[in-house]
């Protein structure tokens, strides 16, 4: 063999040994890579939204202060979320607000997490709030419940129990079990 047959055969050996090592550091690189991180497709900062039923009522109005919406689950996550509920009649009744919140547009279920409030709107209402830490509300039939430890504060008197199941439409809820209440006469 002469040199230069012998500088070409290093120089093809030395691209491949090159390309190879590439090779091998991009696919320890791929497999570094966390699988399931999922990034949103649009987020958005101090929301406002309002979502009309098919009689062109008001059903909802949401704020938050961050939102983040994932088209491949449907699903959208809100910070410090607070929803004004308009059951079947059309007017405002409920305000729920939670430090976390996360919306199934496919189940048309929200869950909130963490300091969950729900206010009524009306002062005259006998039931004028309802505290507990997670709360699950379906939005087509306007049922809420929770597993959780829930307080209850109303015109004189206060209640707590475990669990709740609420019909916000009918203004009926529940509580599940170790129910304990105080009343004050006016």
């Amino acid at each position: 063999m002469n040199r230069v047959t012998l500088g070409i055969a290093a120089f093809f050996g030395l691209a491949f040994v090159l390309y190879w090592q590439a090779q091998v550091k991009r696919s320890e690189m791929d497999a570094i890579k966390v699988v399931g991180i999922e990034r949103p497709d649009f987020i958005a900062d101090n929301l406002r939204t309002t979502e009309f039923n098919k009689q062109g009522l008001i059903a909802s109005k949401v704020s938050a202060k961050h939102m983040e919406h994932y088209d491949s689950s449907d699903t959208t996550h809100f910070t410090e979320p607070v929803y004004l509920i308009y059951p079947e009649n059309g007017k405002a009744q409920w305000q729920l607000s939670a430090d976390r919140g996360q919306l199934n547009k496919q189940t048309n279920k929200v869950i909130l997490e963490n300091n969950v409030i729900i206010d009524a709107i009306d002062i005259e209402e006998p039931l004028q709030s309802l505290t507990t830490q997670t709360v699950t509300l379906d939005l087509s039939t306007m049922i809420g419940n929770s597993q959780e430890m829930v307080y209850i504060k109303g015109k004189g008197f206060m209640i707590q129990g475990l669990g709740l199941h609420a019909d916000l439409n009918t203004q009926k809820l529940s509580l599940l079990s170790k129910v304990e209440g105080t009343y004050e006469p006016q």
